[in-house]
């Protein structure tokens, strides 16, 4: 049975449209018999939805969809599913957050329809960057130019 594996756990970056995952953080996909984790390290980085500002009204960034969309984050930049089989586990996450039908069905097909800029960009940046995650935490860095550093470290 599909599920969460642990309870999201994150912190504001100072860039103030990124946050850090603060403890590991998971997906079970598939039925109890062949279960299947998506497993987000510690650190890993996300925007939760990336919704247009001009829609944030209707779906703010962070909404009842949450954890999917960290899900689907963690999923568009490792790129270990095809992008079709993201978007469809993003769509049955949000089934398990109980998420309004009319609510998922419109952010699954926004990424359906228009993710594939955003797949192809991470194809780009994850060969420049590696992984999305940062290492440490460390308190005096206050600036996203500092954390990019630190990523770009990894």
């Amino acid at each position: 049975m599909s599920r969460f594996t642990e309870i999201l756990i994150v912190s504001p970056l100072p860039d103030g449209k990124n946050w850090a995952i603060m403890k590991d953080f998971g997906y079970a996909v598939g039925s109890e018999d062949s279960e299947e984790v998506i497993n987000v390290p510690l650190g890993f980085l996300t925007d939760f939805a990336s919704v247009p500002r001009f829609f944030w009204w209707l779906y703010p960034k962070w909404g009842k969809y949450g954890n999917a969309a960290v899900i689907h984050d963690y999923l568009y930049w490792e790129q270990i599913y095809p992008r079709k089989k993201s978007d469809s586990i993003f769509l049955e996450a949000m089934g398990v957050l109980k998420v309004n039908k009319f609510t998922a069905r419109i952010l699954y097909l926004a990424v359906y329809l228009c993710g594939f800029a955003a797949w192809k960009g991470n194809q780009r940046r994850k060969k420049k960057l590696g992984k999305r995650v940062l290492k440490k935490f460390r308190g005096k860095v206050t600036e996203w130019k500092g954390l990019k550093k630190e990523l770009e470290s990894n």
